[in-house]
């Protein structure tokens, strides 16, 4: 019997811990850092910023493991759509419509409503989600697990021996791994419109080339969902996550391996960053469903669950309402009384409260934005 489709409280709680950070609270743990003599250079500190190229730090698996649990969400989405009786052709409206808004709410993030088309960004982080969680729920529904996997080994390969080997033909003697030299930007200063942010317009870390072993993170997420959701019976909660833990080990062990030769580069996504953050995520899920959903210990959850379940709404709303200036509102006043260091921790605080309570109140509404 087909297990019956069911929404997994872990998935929403990871979400929100990982919207959690670009919510402010990873400026906040700065701010505390520097409370301390030489804090603001401690490790904690620098790993809430992004590497500038080659290398890896907590904020640069934010985006991927969103990108994961997007994966992740669709098994469960797929199989409550097709016992709903949807046809083949309303799924896929419904996959080709998502994919269509992410791109179009990530062009407006971008600024769309300046109508400065020449200089308007068209890559975006909504946009990459979009279309790699798109061509991911696609093979999905038309492949095997087996297939996927092998199709998924070929593109990690394939793009590690072009990317390496292949560099922009006007490097003008730049490496191929540079930000200089890579094929990536090559190929969206050829046909992407619209401005690219990086080297003088030259290079952009959500390009259409990079896009494509994104792909493999979405569907690393879709092979975590498929397993979690084998009936209890055949495999139970426990012994999933210990597997999921040592597939988690694996990733990163053959990750590491892989980026002796091709570096851990989140703006080039490259193939040993989509395996060790890969490893990174399904570790952090391994760890989420078994407290969550195997002994469930639940009641902390709710904290990040308001996030996680309006995490496309808070990533949007931070960039449309101000609310740096509603927090100033209510903490500067009291801000303007402290020294600056601690001043910096309260009004880093205030901003997470503030957009915290905001999601909050649409919880309690049941106001959820869904795509």
């Amino acid at each position: 019997m087909e297990n019956k489709p069911q929404r997994l409280l872990s998935i929403d709680a990871l979400r929100g811990f990982d919207m959690l950070f670009i919510m402010g609270f990873s400026s906040l743990v700065i701010s505390i850092c520097s409370l301390f003599p030489g804090g603001a250079d401690c490790w904690l500190a620098t790993t809430m910023g992004h590497a500038k190229w080659h290398g890896l730090t907590h904020h640069d698996t934010i985006f991927p493991l969103f990108l994961f649990l997007a994966g992740m969400s669709f098994p469960f989405s797929y199989a409550k759509q097709v016992a709903s009786g949807k046809t083949s052709k309303q799924i896929y409206i419904k996959i080709f419509k998502r994919a269509l808004i992410l791109i179009f709410l990530g062009v407006v993030y971008n600024g769309f409503f300046k109508f400065d088309f020449a200089s308007l960004r068209i890559c975006s982080v909504l946009g990459r989600i979009g279309l790699a969680w798109m061509c991911a729920a696609i093979l999905y529904i038309n492949f095997s697990a087996k297939t996927r996997a092998i199709i998924c080994g070929a593109v990690l390969i394939g793009y590690w021996l072009l990317i390496c080997y292949v560099p922009a033909p006007d490097a003008e003697g730049a490496a191929a791994l540079t930000m200089q030299g890579n094929l990536i930007g090559y190929i969206d200063r050829l046909i992407t419109p619209g401005r690219l942010i990086y080297d003088g317009g030259r290079f952009d870390p959500e390009g259409l080339l990079s896009t494509v072993p994104a792909v493999v993170t979405a569907m690393l997420g879709i092979f975590t969902g498929e397993f979690v959701r084998i009936p209890e019976e055949k495999i139970s909660g426990k012994r999933k996550s210990l597997y999921m833990a040592g597939a988690a080990a694996a990733l990163l062990a053959t990750g590491l391996l892989w980026s002796l030769v091709f570096p851990l580069n989140k703006m080039l996504w490259s193939s040993s960053f989509v395996l060790v953050v890969g490893a990174y995520s399904v570790g952090m899920f391994a760890i989420f469903y078994y407290i969550i959903d195997v002994r469930k210990w639940q009641k902390w959850t709710k904290f990040f669950a308001v996030i996680g379940m309006n995490s496309i709404t808070i990533y949007m709303a931070q960039r449309i309402i101000s609310f740096s200036s509603i927090n100033k509102f209510f903490f500067g006043g009291i801000a303007e009384k402290l020294p600056p260091q601690w001043a910096d921790v309260l009004l880093d605080f205030g901003f997470v409260a503030i957009s915290w309570l905001f999601l909050y109140f649409l919880y309690q509404k049941k106001t959820f934005l869904k795509i």
